[in-house]
């Protein structure tokens, strides 16, 4: 029985200690930060994972689904909780906050997946270099629409999310954030993982290896990309609202290629259709963005540079397609789905 829960209670452990040390200013704002921008790079990195690793398409404007995903949670928020100049008085009180907040994140990943239906119905016909143009076509049309709707501010960005973590800690006096944080990013791992072992997810593997032959073997590949695509997109809307939510300040220039560039290459640093890769890609790097930090503006020929010395020498990844129970099957005991 304790082997069976062991996974739930190393993750309940960790959380508890890094939510307690947060609560006791053990660990600074700058640490904390860090961590929860790591939460947010994993569900990036698993996300695209899924389209990129599992299902063999190639998508790069994965960005374009976390601005929708982030505007949408934002806007939501603080109309309904925020007294702002743009919507005026709450219309409702914000000490519901704490028991909406979940929902409006998860709104934005509803509203990210259905921006991911309007890519998956182009994907039936197009692979490879045509459907990576369409998803970095969908990135730019995502943010040049929102530039220019002056009424949410535009170029200039959307504030007002403060006002909602401040709600909920003055309901209960926790550090709100790195818990939502913590709590969405291993919901988002268990949902991937029990999306690729399902007997559905065994459809995305086959596409993968074939298409043609998998729809000579009956596998509806039309409603498995759709779904897919849908999946990882309304992934990435989540941890765009969560990355909203921790600035407190939105703007449409945070979504561009350059953080396409970011998800691709912790895909591909991690390991095509590896979970485990993906999310010691995003720990590594998210520590090597904070290395990077004082080469300021030099870092973003840094990131691109890195993503080509991983194609020509290490294409496979650190974990190329294992997980860890691959490397170390000893572990598989504690985690195998029964």
């Amino acid at each position: 029985m304790l082997r069976r829960y062991s996974v739930h209670l190393s993750l309940a452990t960790v959380g508890g200690l890094i939510i307690y040390l947060a609560h006791q200013e053990y660990l600074s704002l700058y640490i904390m930060s860090v961590l929860m921008f790591m939460g947010v790079n994993i569900i990036l990195s698993t996300s695209l994972n899924l389209v990129n690793g599992y299902m063999g398409e190639f998508s790069c404007g994965h960005a374009g689904f976390m601005c929708v995903g982030a505007y949408v949670s934002s806007l939501l928020g603080v109309w309904l909780f925020a007294n702002d100049k743009v919507f005026g008085a709450p219309l409702l009180n914000p000490k519901y906050t704490l028991y909406a907040f979940p929902l409006l994140i998860l709104v934005g990943g509803i509203a990210a997946a259905f921006a991911g239906l309007l890519v998956a119905i182009p994907s039936y016909k197009t692979r490879g270099d045509y459907l990576a143009i369409i998803t970095l076509a969908s990135n730019y049309i995502i943010i040049s629409v929102i530039e220019n709707i002056g009424a949410i501010g535009g170029s200039r960005g959307f504030m007002g999310m403060k006002q909602l973590i401040s709600a909920m800690e003055k309901r209960v006096d926790l550090p709100w954030m790195p818990i939502w944080v913590f709590l969405f990013t291993v919901f988002c791992i268990w949902l991937m993982r029990r999306y690729i072992s399902s007997t559905f997810g065994k459809g995305v593997t086959a596409i993968c290896q074939d298409e043609v032959a998998a729809e000579i073997m009956s596998v509806n590949t039309n409603k498995i990309k759709t779904i897919t695509f849908m999946v990882s997109s309304g992934m990435a809307g989540i941890a765009g609202g969560l990355f909203a939510y921790i600035l407190g300040y939105v703007n449409p220039g945070s979504f561009n290629i350059l953080k396409s560039t970011e998800v691709l290459v912790m895909v591909y640093l991690g390991g095509m259709a590896s979970l485990s890769g993906s999310v010691l890609s995003a720990i590594l790097f998210t520590i090597l963005l904070e290395l990077l930090r004082p080469l300021q503006i030099i870092k973003w020929i840094v990131i691109p540079l890195l993503l080509i010395i991983l194609m020509q020498f290490r294409p496979e990844g650190i974990m190329g397609n294992r997980e860890l129970g691959d490397i170390f099957p000893k572990l598989k005991k504690f985690y195998r789905f029964k």
